[in-house]
């Protein structure tokens, strides 16, 4: 075992040695070169190679960027373009051929209105087999009934209260009204017997027939509810509501009135609601 003296010394020409060599002894801290940081996306200077995306990008932008008005102009084209298109198309609306002008002159302006009435279009045939629409009818008050010539009691009383109203607006308050019967029994109200029928109460009460579908249709449009019952080949009865309906000159229904009324209140109300319109005409 080598002496504590020849140890030390051994160990002192290493360190000289390592000294020499530049190298730091062992239990001196190395030191190691600092570096700035600096964040890639928020270069500085000119020459990082990820600043040249972005730089090449905004180039590209102002490269490509037009004056404002290649966006005015065609955007004022087309609303131009619309703005025509609805006033062609509302001018189109207004246009009326001079037949139907003619015809609307000679409706009330009331007429024109829209208003939710009971009723609507329907083509039937009266008593001397001319074809009757709903446009004839305009321009007179009427009395609408709808009934069949086989009823056995309510039927009859009602065409007679018809008659009798028509005979008091006329003598006592100088009004004419259009009475009008339109058959819910088709199949054998025929326009003769129809004729033949209201001829034994008034022969101005206008009786109007027409085919199943079309008498059915008319009375769906007026509310008007009607069954064949007990039927026994052609002997039948038919069930349905009793209502009379007063309709304006633009054949719109201004009031119902039921069985329980007299021909004397009939006729009252019926001149009261005639001179309710005509004030509100007048204003």
């Amino acid at each position: 075992m080598l002496p504590a003296r020849f140890l030390k010394l051994s160990l002192l020409r290493r360190l000289g040695t390592a000294r020499a060599a530049g190298v730091p002894p062992p239990w001196q801290t190395r030191q190691f070169p600092v570096r700035g940081y600096q964040p890639r996306g928020y270069s500085t200077g000119g020459s990082s190679k990820y600043d040249r995306p972005m730089r090449q990008f905004a180039e590209e932008n102002e490269s490509n960027s037009q004056p404002l008005i290649y966006y005015i102009v065609p955007s004022a084209i087309l609303a131009f373009a619309g703005l025509a298109t609805c006033v062609h198309y509302n001018d189109e609306k207004r246009a009326v051929p001079l037949g139907k002008q003619a015809q609307q002159n000679s409706i009330p302006k009331r007429c024109t209105t829209n208003r939710p009435a009971i009723g609507g279009p329907f083509k039937l045939y009266d008593t001397e087999n001319n074809v009757v629409t709903e446009s004839k009818l305009q321009g007179n008050w009427t009395l609408m009934y709808f009934g069949y010539t086989s009823s056995p009691d309510v039927g009859p009383n009602e065409v007679e209260k018809i008659a009798d109203v028509v005979k008091l607006l006329e003598s006592k308050y100088d009004i004419k009204i259009k009475p009008l019967f339109v058959t819910l029994d088709p199949q054998r109200d025929s326009p003769a017997q129809l004729k033949a029928y209201l001829s034994e109460f008034d022969p101005r009460i206008t009786g109007l027939t027409g085919s199943v579908d079309a008498i059915r249709q008319m009375a769906q449009e007026y509310r008007i509810f009607f069954k064949k019952v007990g039927e026994v080949g052609q002997d039948y009865i038919v069930e349905s509501s009793h209502n009379m309906y007063l309709l304006d000159p633009c054949l719109e229904t201004v009031r119902c009135f039921g069985a329980e009324y007299k021909a004397s209140d009939l006729a009252e109300a019926i001149t009261t609601e005639i001179q309710k319109a005509s004030n509100s005409a007048a204003k």
